[in-house]
């Protein structure tokens, strides 16, 4: 019989297989110009839409097959993931770093500071967030520096409304009462006994927020509106396979995999890391 404490060390199932994928498309997103069998620009016309290795009438040297213009689809994925794990990660930090400040000043301070706040939230989620978030980046132009910035524009109330709500409740335990007693300040109780116990709720969001990041990249790509149209993205891999899907299928299918399976590890390693670290439920 597994003891308690082996029991409790085991990390759950989705935990390490959502890890384990997500392991892998950093992996390829850092080393993606040496891993990668062909220059995922390269067009060869002789060589148009040629199946995976494992098909009749494939090339060794195309492992998932090429596109319309010949180009290999597993060298454009692996270059594609660099774009999407760099929105994920420095959209993801900067949406969570606003947010969580300015929901935990929200839920612990009130008064003046909360209203300020929660009218502001209220007014930004007035505006429907993919045209708001199309709207910037006809503003500011396209690039992926205009996509960082119309995702953190966006998703900052998320963050800040779920902290606010934790912050607010946290603010009501006894142990935040003990610290005010000891002598420690408002900002010290909130960073040293507010703060940790916030954090798994915080991470589980930053998780799910990765997740979004990559797919309004990925919309963003299919409708032209994101980096230029030659660079390999999910979005735009998935708008050229659409054209041909029913003599190509794997051009739409393999970056539909990917974007699928990345979009979903992040959402569940966000949730097994709240269920692994979160106070509450241990």
């Amino acid at each position: 019989m597994v003891s308690g404490s082996a029991s409790r060390r085991r990390l759950p199932p989705r935990l390490w297989l959502s890890g384990l994928w997500l392991g892998l498309v950093i992996f390829a997103a850092a080393l993606a110009p040496w891993i990668s069998p062909h220059d995922p620009l390269n067009q060869d016309l002789f060589a148009g839409r040629l199946p995976p290795l494992w098909m009749e009438g494939s090339q060794p040297s195309y492992w998932l097959g090429t596109d319309n213009l010949g180009r290999d689809v597993l060298s454009r994925i692996l270059h594609g993931s660099r774009i999407a794990i760099a929105v994920a990660f420095v959209a993801g930090i900067c949406t969570c770093l606003i947010g969580t400040a300015l929901g935990m000043a929200a839920g612990y301070f009130g008064g003046w500071t909360d209203r300020v706040i929660s009218r502001l939230v209220e007014i930004w989620m007035a505006f429907p967030p993919v045209l708001f978030c199309i709207l910037l980046i006809a503003v500011l132009g396209t690039g992926l520096v205009a996509i960082i910035v119309a995702i953190i524009v966006i998703d900052w109330t998320r963050f800040c409304r779920v902290v606010r709500a934790e912050a607010l409740n946290q603010s009501r335990m006894d142990y935040v009462e003990s610290a005010r007693v000891a002598g420690y300040s408002r900002y010290r109780t909130l960073l040293a006994e507010i703060f940790p116990n916030i954090l798994p709720t915080a991470t589980a969001l930053l998780s799910l927020e990765m997740g979004i990041a990559v797919i309004v990249e990925a919309i963003l790509s299919f409708v032209n509106l994101s980096i230029s149209t030659d660079a390999p993205t999910w979005g735009g891999m998935i708008a050229e396979g659409r054209i041909s899907i029913h003599q190509a299928w794997w051009v739409l299918a393999f970056p539909l995999v990917a974007l699928f399976l990345t979009v979903l590890s992040f959402s569940q390693f966000g949730e097994g890391l709240k269920d692994r670290f979160d106070p509450v439920l241990r």
